[in-house]
């Protein structure tokens, strides 16, 4: 990694711009540009402020802000950190561990929940179910490299699969195995801010940002194969689409 000091330059005391700003704007663009890599650690906020002639405020205050931005992010006893983010592509019905695996990443699972049981009522009048309706409850912790990155809850049409223990480290790739696998889905990404329990487990501070993505997936015949609630670490995800151009 070059330099810090060398990627940010020299801070003008006189310009318009509050020096806290200059030096926000300085590091998110040797962020963005990968000049500074994830994983890349910052030097102590006393060692920056010396190097750049600044305060310690003007560097804690910079660095707050990109971490709100979720391009930093602090590791208690360990420092500051860029955050190894994850692009998702939202247009592309992928799963987690295909997405994982194609970025060079290791995704493994600690399961919560896997079950066999019964939608509720208000889970059949949500997805046009009847009562009754066998379905898997498939709840997990998703890691990549050791990391916590999201937590997944899944309703699943006990239909679509033997049992709930042919899921492994991917459910895609168990429902292709029996020729289920979906093939369109219906997706609706929001803000949410973690609470207590989802931040302990993610290794978050509780109402930390996160995303929560809903998506509804069907088969070619149009019958429903999963529903899924999945709770995206802010710090760590970006989510893409392309867009083209109606005519």
């Amino acid at each position: 990694m070059p330099s810090l000091l060398s990627l940010v330059g020299k801070l003008d005391a006189s310009a318009n711009l509050p020096l806290y700003l200059q030096l926000q704007r300085a590091l998110r663009h040797a962020i963005v540009e990968h000049k500074l890599d994830p994983d890349d650690a910052l030097p102590p906020e006393r060692e920056l402020a010396e190097a750049l002639s600044v305060s310690r405020i003007t560097v804690r205050k910079a660095i707050d802000k990109l971490v709100d931005e979720g391009l930093l992010i602090r590791r208690q006893g360990a420092g500051t950190f860029v955050t190894s983010r994850v692009e998702k592509n939202f247009s592309k019905l992928t799963s987690f561990s295909e997405d994982m695996i194609a970025r060079g990443g290791r995704p493994h699972s600690v399961w919560l929940q896997k079950v066999q049981t019964t939608v509720t009522p208000e889970e059949a009048m949500d997805l046009g179910l009847g009562l009754g309706t066998a379905i898997y409850r498939l709840n997990r912790l998703r890691f990549v490299d050791g990391t916590p990155m999201a937590l997944e809850f899944c309703i699943l049409l006990a239909a679509c699969l033997p049992s709930p223990k042919a899921v492994g480290d991917s459910l895609y790739a168990a429902l292709a195995a029996v020729g289920n696998r979906p093939t369109r889905a219906l997706q609706r990404l929001r803000a949410i801010p973690f609470n207590a329990e989802q931040a302990e487990l993610l290794q978050v501070t509780e109402g930390a940002p996160g995303l929560l993505i809903e998506r509804r997936s069907f088969k070619r015949d149009g019958s429903p194969v999963e529903f899924t609630r999945s709770y995206y670490r802010g710090d760590a995800y970006d989510f893409v689409a392309e867009i083209n151009e109606t005519e």
